[in-house]
């Protein structure tokens, strides 16, 4: 069995108190849970049971698959959980690892950050294994998933607060070797966007853990407004297929055949996106796919409590596609309100 390092010395540095019974090295088809330690009030040595499942016949490649990462992005959860179901050990060749409610907390409450310690999984990168649930988990999937995994498929999408146009996204690398396999991941997996993100995904995030490790990581913005797409799910659910049989680890199918065009695109630092001015009602004025130019008024907010006061006007900072918009009419001043994409030159 390939053991769980959970040695009691050390703090980030140290083994995961994360504990569990799965054999990473066993050919077949487990599929059980991880044991976080909690102690509360209501079970004094009680634990948060992570469910996990892993794939593998032979030697191969690795794909880590995981959702969840925040709690109310839901197509992936929906494909990775129909995926544990589907994928049997005859149908690959190598190792599929699945974590479908990264954090588990969040993904029960449906929110994006941990009812428990209001972690944000993907701020929390590499984790502490001394550190709140969130922490932790991070912590495991850093030290032990992320360098078994050859690819690291992190699925997300807008959540409750955002809509985006289906997409598959990779972070900025100076390697051009490895910029050129991360592209291949972006047009293998099929969304009607990929864009590269020039701003970088941050050291705190599932792109930090994977480039501190060697690994390459796929992300995705996959529809949200809180709900379960019928189109952004079919996307989720054929685009990790088609990362399997771009590994190798399954044959090639249809699905590799018919692969959909992928418009690729950049987003890059703070002038992309656009931020409420003040709180009140936002009023936008373009949808997603809309082309704007630099200086278009985005939209207004409006002031229901004061009917008098004239809007105030939010515009964008350069031309681009709008590629994410808000969802809440409700605003704060800071809420990113719409982000945009321009065609990679």
């Amino acid at each position: 069995m390939a053991a769980i390092n959970t040695t009691a010395n050390g703090g980030m540095g140290g083994g995961t108190r994360i504990a569990g019974d799965i054999d990473f090295e066993a050919d077949g088809k487990q599929v059980t849970w991880l044991k976080l330690p909690f102690s509360v009030h209501r079970s004094a040595y009680g634990h948060i049971a992570i469910p996990i499942a892993v794939i593998k016949n032979g030697k191969g490649p690795t794909l880590l698959a995981m959702s969840g990462n925040h709690g109310d992005e839901y197509e992936g959860q929906i494909a990775t959980t129909k995926l544990i179901r589907s994928l049997e050990p005859k149908d690959i060749k190598g190792r599929v690892i699945v974590l479908p409610a990264a954090n588990f907390p969040a993904a029960m409450a449906g929110m994006r950050t941990s009812p428990i310690d209001d972690g944000n999984l993907n701020r929390t990168f590499p984790g502490n294994r001394d550190g709140t649930p969130t922490w932790m988990i991070s912590h495991y999937i850093e030290s032990v998933l992320v360098p078994l995994a050859d690819v690291i498929l992190d699925l997300h999408s807008g959540g409750s607060s955002l809509l985006y146009i289906p997409s598959a996204l990779v972070g900025v690398s100076r390697d051009k070797k490895r910029t050129a396999k991360l592209l291949e991941l972006v047009e293998a997996f099929g969304a009607p966007v990929g864009y590269v993100n020039l701003g970088g995904g941050g050291d705190r995030t599932s792109t930090g853990a994977a480039e501190r490790a060697g690994k390459l990581r796929l992300g995705t913005e996959l529809g949200g407004a809180g709900m379960v797409g019928v189109e952004s799910t079919r996307i989720a659910e054929e685009g990790v297929r088609r990362i399997m049989e771009h590994m190798g680890i399954a044959k090639p199918s249809a699905l590799t055949q018919k692969k959909p065009k992928t418009r690729l695109m950049d987003v890059g630092g703070d002038d992309y996106y656009v931020y409420a001015p003040e709180a009140g009602l936002f009023e936008p004025y373009v949808d997603l796919g809309t082309m704007v130019k630099k200086g278009q008024v985005a939209g207004v907010v409006q002031f229901v409590d004061n009917p008098k006061r004239e809007p105030v006007p939010a515009h964008f900072p350069r031309d681009g596609m709008v590629l994410c918009k808000r969802v809440p009419g409700r605003v704060e001043r800071g809420d990113c309100l719409f982000h945009l994409a321009t065609d990679r030159s």
